[in-house]
């Protein structure tokens, strides 16, 4: 079946005289998640940050697999004549910079991966959406309050904070979500589906960044990694959780700029 690619929205975070980097945003993120960093590298690039389908301020659209994001991404590079870029993704939208770099190779100068693996992987955010879906918006009538609903389903502060960057206050009153929730909570599963098929393979220099105190990559991962990229880099930081762009801005920025560098 063809898929009719969404216009994307991005968010362009300076360094137009750089060379272009663009920064790929995970499940239930945005380009807005990436301010802090993405300033943060543009002494040494141009950064672009596109909001992918049903995320951001793009539009909703069905379904959401890594095919949709590919032709959606294909036809915005088309679209902004960036031609070849350093491509940033993490967790999800790692999977789908892996899926572009072995599909479209002489687009792709470079590829940093953040803590997430080229193979199938059960979705974990049950609680998530559960919690998500459950919310009464058209009766809350503060973020506080959102957040009281969803402490009993999710007790991690941050994730809840995380979690409602997420949601809009409308004008009539209540809250909306911005994420397109009955797609991406139909789509769970092909969020967690391999990205790239056996024998894809991306020849060109790969640094994949791992956080030593996430789940969601595990030395077990290596050779798949090594299989799909020969060239690849794979560094595990011990202290990092799952969203160093966050947690480790500092840290996370130097190693990306280093590995850059060097090429």
């Amino acid at each position: 079946m063809e898929i009719e690619p969404v216009e994307l929205v991005h968010r362009d975070f300076g360094g137009e005289d750089r060379p272009p980097l663009v920064v790929l945003h995970g499940l239930l993120g945005s380009s807005r998640n990436w301010a802090g960093a993405a300033r943060g590298l543009t002494d040494s690039f141009h950064v672009l940050a596109p909001d992918l389908r049903n995320h951001g301020r793009s539009p909703h659209a069905s379904p959401h697999t890594y095919a949709a994001m590919e032709a959606d991404l294909r036809a915005w590079s088309d679209r902004t004549g960036i031609g070849q870029t350093l491509l940033l993704g993490h967790s999800m939208g790692g999977k789908l910079a892996m899926r572009l770099a072995c599909r479209q190779p002489d687009q792709v100068r470079a590829l940093v991966v953040v803590d997430i693996a080229p193979g199938r992987r059960q979705p974990r955010h049950d609680d998530e959406f559960r919690a998500m879906n459950a919310l009464p918006l058209d009766r809350l009538k503060s973020r506080a309050e959102a957040e009281a609903w969803m402490e009993k389903e999710i007790p991690s502060w941050g994730m809840r904070q995380f979690l409602l960057t997420n949601l809009d206050r409308r004008e009539e009153g209540g809250f909306s979500w911005q994420i397109n929730l009955p797609v991406l909570t139909r789509d769970l599963e092909a969020t967690g589906a391999a990205p790239v098929e056996e024998g894809e393979t991306f020849e060109g220099p790969v640094l994949f960044l791992i956080g030593g105190k996430s789940d969601f990559v595990t030395e077990s991962h290596h050779p798949l990694i090594r299989r799909h990229f020969p060239q690849a880099d794979i560094r595990v930081v011990e202290n990092w959780r799952h969203n160093p762009h966050i947690e480790n801005r500092g840290e996370f920025t130097r190693m990306v700029t280093e590995f850059t560098s060097a090429l």
